[in-house]
């Protein structure tokens, strides 16, 4: 009793915003290893003689095991707390990939790159119970934005420095140096992160009839499903500018490798200012509303997606900045609010398993969306269809976030 009293005290001194620190930092470390996907795409589809489309289902496979993974993480999370689920995604992601290094053959890669996707996956149903539990609804949103800024910032130290010393170094040993750092990161979050107090997790009997009684009850609820599949069309065009921009601004548009490469950097950082900027506004200007922050990232979107479609060959680096920044802003920017969304449409008892179905679907964006762009553009020759789909996926967004704001309009919810 003593020892608990002791630790509680402790807790409370350090408050909820150190322990934002640590899901931030193993946010950014899981995105910097899982994410590196995108900018060293390249490079391992000229060690593997890859196609676009094979290129496509690198972070196609990353986000399959994110879908896998992600229900059954969010049910776990809401049983045993955040802090041991911290260190056994670290270990399932940065095991997984380093492994990968060892490998010649393109399935061996995919099915590796599925693996290291469960640990990449239950990270976002994990810290999102963090977040929900820490935070009151007026912080959530900008507590929200800062911890996902760690997957665009992580994805960007990724381009920033993974790619330069690829290219000098090769993607392997570069690679096996980014897991063995967040196998380091997961046991320090495990030692130093803490539930809060009382509340360790719902830790009575758990079946396979609960869990699937759970999931059919998120399955029965209108409004997450709006949610979801409107992330579904989101994540898939976000993961796209990810992992298309680079050979897109090198093959198309005619810039260097390396100013291509700083165009991705451009993108995710300027989704890490997104993240935490749409949350700042949700929260300030829109008393914790999300849907309308939602609704406007999916115009910009459309808009930013629609321009790029349009450039002709030899624009100039500092014509495609703006853009870029824009659609990075908008695109990568949206997980915040999403995350925020999923997890307060239920009770914050169920905002682990929420968040994790809300995952699962909109994960099926980027298994589908990406490898579908790398196909039109092998097909067709041109990235110009791929751009345009996108701009037509915001249309489908904008219709059921509509709908969804009709249902919530009556319940007053949002």
């Amino acid at each position: 009793m003593k020892v608990e009293m002791v630790k509680n005290k402790q807790i409370g001194l350090a408050g909820p915003w150190k322990m934002l620190v640590w899901l931030l930092i193993a946010q950014l470390m899981v995105a910097f290893v899982g994410r590196s996907l995108g900018p060293l795409g390249v490079l391992i589809g000229e060690d593997l003689s890859l196609t676009k489309a094979q290129i496509g289902l690198l972070p196609a496979a990353l986000f399959l095991g994110q879908a896998i993974a992600s229900v059954p993480a969010g049910f776990m999370v809401d049983r045993y707390g955040s802090r041991p689920l911290l260190l056994m995604l670290s270990l399932c992601l940065g095991i997984s990939f380093m492994l990968m290094t060892l490998s010649y053959q393109y399935w061996l890669v995919l099915l590796l790159i599925v693996v290291g996707g469960i640990g990449y996956g239950s990270m976002h149903p994990t810290s999102n119970r963090g977040i929900i539990y820490w935070f009151s609804q007026r912080q959530r949103g900008t507590a929200m934005g800062i911890k996902q800024m760690g997957i665009t910032l992580g994805s960007a130290l990724a381009g920033f420095l993974l790619l330069p010393l690829a290219a000098t170094h090769g993607w392997r040993p570069v690679l096996v140096a980014a897991g063995a750092a967040l196998l380091v990161t997961g046991f320090l979050a495990y030692f130093s992160y803490r539930d809060p107090s009382g509340i360790n997790g719902n830790k009575k009997e758990t079946s396979i009839k609960s869990f699937y009684m759970s999931l059919l009850k998120m399955t029965r609820h209108k409004s997450l499903m709006l949610v979801s599949l409107s992330a579904l069309c989101l994540n898939g065009s976000q993961m796209c500018l990810n992992t298309y921009i680079v050979l897109f601004a090198y093959e198309k548009i005619g810039i260097s490798l390396f100013l291509a490469g700083i165009l991705f950097v451009i993108s995710e950082i300027s989704g890490s200012a997104g993240r935490i900027g749409w949350g700042i506004i949700s929260d300030r200007f829109f008393n914790g509303k999300r849907l309308i922050i939602l609704i406007m990232i999916a115009v910009l979107t459309a808009a930013a997606s629609l321009a790029v479609a349009f450039l002709p060959e030899g624009t100039s680096f500092f014509a495609l900045v703006p853009i870029i920044i824009v659609f990075g802003f908008a695109v990568s920017g949206f997980n915040g609010i999403w995350m925020n969304l999923a997890s307060e449409l239920v009770p914050r008892e169920q905002a682990g398993l929420s968040s994790g179905f809300s995952i699962m679907l909109g994960s099926m964006g980027v298994i589908l969306v990406p490898p579908l762009f790398g196909f039109m553009v092998d097909q067709s020759g041109s990235y110009t269809a791929g751009w345009i789909t996108i701009t037509s996926l915001m249309g489908v967004v904008l219709t059921l976030l509509s709908t969804l704001f009709i249902i919530e309009k009556r319940s007053k919810t949002i």
